[in-house]
């Protein structure tokens, strides 16, 4: 059950837990790393506490001025040695010589080891940690990636690009300080605090009465600190969300904001949202900062408190002067462990509030999926068939409406129309972008949801009017329907794309990098590399989405005769712009306002009158540009 979050991200108790636990569950390949840290890091804390205790021989063998034979622990009158005891006077012989000089280097070498073991535990613990830590991270981002090419178009179609690159970068980093670093944290502490509160416990009960009265409100109010900042945290990164949008959208839209002269504008778009930023982290800091003044405070009055305490009653006993130190200096040693348990909470709630964006990504489904049992693909060799489809993308208004069509093998199918008429959203049904919401599409009669949507999408080739490419060489861009295919193949089908004469003089030939989106050419370059990758895929069905459109005459020249090589002995639906291109179509289908409207030849549809013809001699008569 997915818990319930609201606006400023606070989660109940139960909820925290839920959340806390599922993020955990990335630990799980990882347990091995783990278990060795925990390990290390309770030895850790083990000669930490020990170390300490250590000042209880310092004060007997340096300060007390006792012999080798007085010193350690000794029963009383009818008593025996109880377990603790038996402990320290198992030291004492170790470290007890002939003499004073003798015993105080066999201290002083003990000291040595303790300390050389405690670092050696720490670095372990450490080393493992990191390791564990950022592996974690890259499991989280790779699960996140390979989540988003998993939803379905509409997802992106409602959620802004800058959200989802915030979540995979700014989110996944926040979530470090909850689940490895932040859990690792929480238990090395915990055991840390642990040890010094057994050396004071040894030391003197009453002093783990005097610190079980004080610790409690410094811990609630860690608490309460730690929501604060959780609520606070969720605000930041929705705005940083905004922010990586905004830089997003004037970046890739940079020649259309100096076309109209508003950097300005922008600027004070991106200025306004990193004011707020900066506001909310100043905030956040305001609070964070808190942790350390307070729990000093609180440790100023425990410490205060076993000095009153100890010196009282303590110094003057027989072994007093050993004790007290220890009782000092091991509630002292509290404070740390207690302070970064503080931090620990701020961290671990931060990385809740990103986790719980995170967890909202990837509880998303696809609204197009496999079915569990999936039909095998046919060779399409019959038809595709549109059957009473209607679609519509948000449940309410129709983009298409009573479509009824049949697309026969080999042919090639015109589609035509007003802008806004569905075009291009009849054709996205066939590779299942999209599902219709009524009716039903089928392949050679077999009703498209059947199929995996992966292996349906393997038999269909697509060239738009934008034209995607990738900050790669010309060589892998063309091949990426095909990463295997070699350069002989590649170079052939940029041949008959017309592509392999620019190719060439550029400075690398096929190993250029052409830049983001294919910056470095022409629309007319780039449309003939997307031919050529179309070819090189050589699909049985081919989508052709206003391909030549945005070309000048001779770029659409070269692209019409690199298109006519593709459209030979398969299937393709032409999206055109230029009704000039698809005279020669078998059938060409007009829509408008999401209906079918007229279909036939060309011939058919001008002797016909209506829409055709009416768009035909729109786009070819001669309107001479006159000024107002």
């Amino acid at each position: 059950m997915r818990p319930r979050i609201d606006e400023t991200g606070r989660l109940s108790p139960l909820a925290t837990l839920r959340l806390y636990a599922r993020l955990l569950k990335f630990l799980r390949p990882h347990l091995g790393t783990l278990v060795w840290a925990v390990v290390f890091m309770g030895l850790l804390a083990a000669f930490s506490g020990f170390s300490i205790a250590m000042i209880v021989p310092f004060s007997e063998i340096v300060l007390s001025g006792k012999t080798p034979a007085e010193i350690g622990p000794s029963p009383g009158p009818g008593t025996a040695l109880d377990l603790k005891d038996r402990f320290a006077e198992r030291f004492y012989d170790v470290i007890r010589g002939s003499d004073s000089t003798e015993t105080l280097g066999r201290f002083c070498l003990a000291v040595i080891l303790v300390f050389f073991l405690k670092n050696v535990f720490w670095y372990a613990q450490s080393y493992l940690i990191v390791r564990a830590e950022q592996l974690v991270i890259r499991d989280i981002r790779d699960r996140l990636y390979d989540h988003y090419q998993r939803l379905s178009l509409d997802y992106f179609d409602t959620t802004h690009s800058g959200i989802l690159i915030a979540r995979i970068i700014n989110d996944v980093e926040l979530v470090k300080g909850a689940i490895a670093n932040g859990f690792a944290q929480l238990i090395r502490q915990t055991f840390l605090l642990l040890a010094y509160l057994a050396t004071v416990l040894l030391a003197s009960w009453r002093l783990f009465l005097i610190a079980g009265v004080i610790l409690p409100p410094n811990l609630w109010l860690i608490e309460r600190i730690g929501h604060s900042l959780r609520r606070a945290t969720h605000v930041s990164q929705e705005m940083m969300a905004r922010i990586t949008g905004i830089l997003s959208e004037s970046l890739q839209g940079v020649r259309i904001v100096k076309a109209f002269g508003l950097e300005g504008e922008v600027i004070r778009r991106f200025r306004v949202e990193t004011q707020n930023y900066a506001k909310t982290l100043v905030r956040m800091t305001r609070l964070g900062s808190l942790h350390a003044p307070l729990t000093e405070i609180f440790g100023v009055v425990l410490a205060v408190a076993i000095l009153w305490f100890g010196g009282r009653s303590l110094v003057p006993s027989e072994q007093g002067t050993g004790r007290f130190l220890l009782f000092l200096v091991g509630m002292l040693s509290m404070m740390q462990p207690i302070k970064v348990l503080s931090q620990v909470n701020i961290k671990i709630q931060q990385g809740l509030a990103a986790a719980s964006r995170i967890f909202q990504i990837l509880d998303e489904r696809p609204s197009v999926s496999a079915p569990e049992d999936p039909a095998p693909l046919p060779r399409l060799h019959n038809t595709l068939r549109y059957e009473g489809v209607g679609f519509s993308y948000d449940g309410d208004v129709m983009v298409l409406e009573d479509i009824d069509l049949e697309i026969p093998h080999g042919a090639v199918i015109a589609i035509v129309g007003p802008s806004g008429a569905g075009k291009t959203t009849l054709v996205d049904l066939i590779p299942r972008f999209y599902d219709p919401t009524r009716g039903r599409l089928t392949m050679d009669g077999v009703d498209l949801r059947r199929f995996d949507p992966r292996g349906l999408r393997e038999r269909i080739g697509i060239v738009t009017q934008e034209t995607i490419l990738f900050n790669d060489t010309v060589a892998r861009n063309v091949a990426f329907g095909r990463p295997g295919a070699d350069l002989r193949e590649i170079e052939a089908v940029c041949r008959v794309a017309h592509a392999h004469g620019f190719i060439e003089a550029l400075p690398g030939g096929y190993d250029t990098v052409i830049g983001e989106r294919g910056i470095g050419l022409s629309a007319g370059q780039r449309q003939r590399l997307s031919i050529a990758r179309a070819l090189l895929k050589n699909p049985p069905l081919l989508i052709l989405d206003e391909a030549t459109s945005a070309l000048d005459t001779e770029s659409e020249r070269l692209v019409q005769d690199a298109v006519s090589h593709l459209l030979r002995s398969r299937t393709a639906i032409v999206i055109a712009h230029r009704l000039s291109t698809i005279r020669r179509a078998d059938r060409i289908i007009v829509l408008d306002e999401g209906r079918i409207v007229q279909e036939g030849s060309h011939e058919e549809l001008m002797k016909a009158g209506g829409l055709y013809k009416k768009l035909y001699e729109m786009q070819f008569e001669d309107t001479p540009i006159t000024r107002g």
